[in-house]
């Protein structure tokens, strides 16, 4: 049994507890940007296939408080890692230290891997590794005085689902916009528009959802080389995602932006996701937009003046999304930004405001709740 954690931009930790939840995971436990879980290798494997909002699945190899150089050693050389290194493993060390005795990084780094290297030794009776097998990335984490040691099973982030290798200004990230698709309750037999679509990352994120294909389902992971995970285990797990995949359900999801190239590199990308087929794509100015069709939700991530436009360019932006997004009373809208005085732009106040990280730049997730459809009275 191991110790798991997936690590998650701040704001997010409530979704992918809900994420581990539904996958059936174990022993769950939020902290500020982590979610704690455990299982076996099955659920290493599955959790990086289906985690859709989390940034990296770590192994959990030992955390305990240390004020010394020498306690660091010590204690580092105590846990069992030729449980997971192997011995042709080749390792690297990373590291960050905050508000803690031991602040060198460098420092830090250098004494965890002769920790590392001694225990080895004594586990595989050498002097010498030739580290020409599989990666494993140790972290260490010192936060107030207190370690933990994790290996990065992911590689490469979640984030990088592998369809999304040409790419506008500012894109936002996979995890996050897969996070602000989940918080607006969008279904798949509703319609969505993203009237700002750039590289087309939302509404791709959107049909994945929709059609239930893993994220990772077409990449790969670092943990996949490693010895004690099942080689076998990778084709099944695959292959029962695979087997949940909806083809069936007829998707509307509608995506458009000003710029041409924009809307050609989105294209491009949902073909590579394989999800052309469910998005219709238009070079449109959004202020031409007509809401067509009741109940449908706009997802959308502006421009915010930060990385692109000016502050008189943002302004006029957000007065047309007035202009366009609130026509229809039953359609519910979505805008992350980072403008501070976006209600007052829109004239009116959201249903629910969530704090949100996109990358560093704090931003705000505003949520308006359209009118819910009619219950039909039976007889």
């Amino acid at each position: 049994m191991y110790n798991l954690i997936a690590t998650t931009t701040f704001g997010l930790e409530a979704i992918v507890k809900r994420e581990a939840n539904n996958l059936g995971f174990n022993g769950i436990k939020v902290q500020d940007g982590r979610v704690e879980f455990t299982g076996d290798e099955r659920t290493i494997v599955e959790s990086n296939i289906w985690f859709r909002c989390a940034d990296r699945i770590l192994i959990k190899v030992g955390e305990f408080n240390s004020l010394s150089f020498d306690e660091l050693f010590e204690k580092t050389k105590a846990l069992p890692w030729g449980d997971f290194i192997p011995l042709d493993g080749k390792f690297t060390v990373i590291g960050k230290s905050v508000k803690s005795q031991l602040f060198s990084v460098s420092d830090c780094q250098s004494i965890v891997k002769k920790a590392i290297v001694e225990k080895l030794k004594l586990k595989y009776k050498v002097d010498w590794f030739d580290e020409t097998g599989a990666d494993y990335k140790v972290q260490v984490g010192i936060l107030k005085d207190f370690v933990t040691l994790t290996i990065d099973t992911s590689g490469t982030s979640l984030h990088k689902r592998g369809y999304r290798d040409n790419a506008t200004k500012a894109p936002i990230k996979e995890t996050l916009a897969a996070a602000m698709i989940d918080l607006s309750y969008y279904k798949k037999d509703k319609i969505l528009l993203d009237p700002l679509c750039g590289s087309g990352t939302i509404p791709i994120e959107a049909a994945l959802m929709a059609k239930n294909i893993a994220p990772g389902l077409y990449r790969g992971f670092a943990c996949e080389k490693w010895d004690f995970i099942p080689e076998n285990l990778w084709a099944e797990v695959r292959a029962d995602a695979e087997s949940k995949i909806d083809n069936e359900t007829q998707l509307r999801i509608f995506a458009s932006d000003l710029d041409d190239e924009a809307v050609e590199v989105a294209r491009e990308n949902a073909v590579k996701a394989g999800v052309s087929d469910c998005i219709s794509f238009e070079v449109k100015d959004m202020k031409d937009i007509k809401l067509q069709g009741d109940y449908g939700v706009i997802i959308c991530n502006p421009p915010y003046g930060e990385r692109i436009g000016t502050l008189k360019e943002i302004e006029i932006l957000y007065g047309n999304m007035k202009k366009v997004f609130f026509t229809n009373d039953t359609w519910s809208v979505y805008v992350i930004t980072s403008y501070e005085e976006f209600e007052k732009i829109v004239g009116r106040r959201a249903s629910v405001k969530r704090k949100l990280y996109n990358g560093k730049i704090k931003t705000d997730y505003y949520q308006f709740y359209g009118e819910k459809p009619k219950k039909i009275k039976t007889e």
